[in-house]
């Protein structure tokens, strides 16, 4: 198993507990962004900045992807087609997208991308906190203690 990271938008809070597992486990962690991003120095790290331009760091990671991979995104529509690939994703506050779960994410995002498109303000999501730090290390750690036993 490989460990992908969806840089563009990952939170600083996640940047030690991803850097702590993945040199306990020795995971071989590929980070992909449009930008210079860093998450931690690793040997085990790999960091692949595509162009610019939207959704270019999503299909570099479809095209890498492989089964029983894990993708690190808050990108539903990019978690939707890593599950398509077998593949597992986790987002930044500690959902784990399942094949059972997906669509339900997948049309309550296209609900609210239609709301925001109507000129009705949301609000958009709560800020990243210590809180949602805690729940992503939770389930992450999880996920990680099922594939190495």
């Amino acid at each position: 198993m490989r460990l992908f990271i969806d840089g563009d938008a990952f939170p600083n809070l996640l940047k030690p507990i991803v850097v702590k597992q993945v040199e306990r486990l020795g995971l071989e962690t590929i980070i992909i962004a449009n930008k210079k991003i860093r998450v931690g120095s690793s040997a085990l790290f790999r960091y692949i900045i595509v162009e610019s331009g939207a959704d270019e760091a999503d299909h570099r990671i479809v095209e890498m992807v492989e089964t029983g991979d894990l993708v690190i995104t808050a990108d539903i529509p990019l978690a939707d087609r890593v599950l398509m690939k077998h593949a597992h994703a986790i987002d930044h506050r500690g959902e784990r997208y399942t094949p059972e779960n997906i669509k339900q994410y997948l049309a309550m995002r296209n609900l609210m991308e239609e709301i925001r498109s109507t000129g009705e303000i949301t609000g958009g999501p709560k800020p990243f906190g210590t809180k949602d730090a805690h729940a992503f290390a939770n389930q992450f750690n999880a996920f990680l203690s099922k594939r190495s036993s």
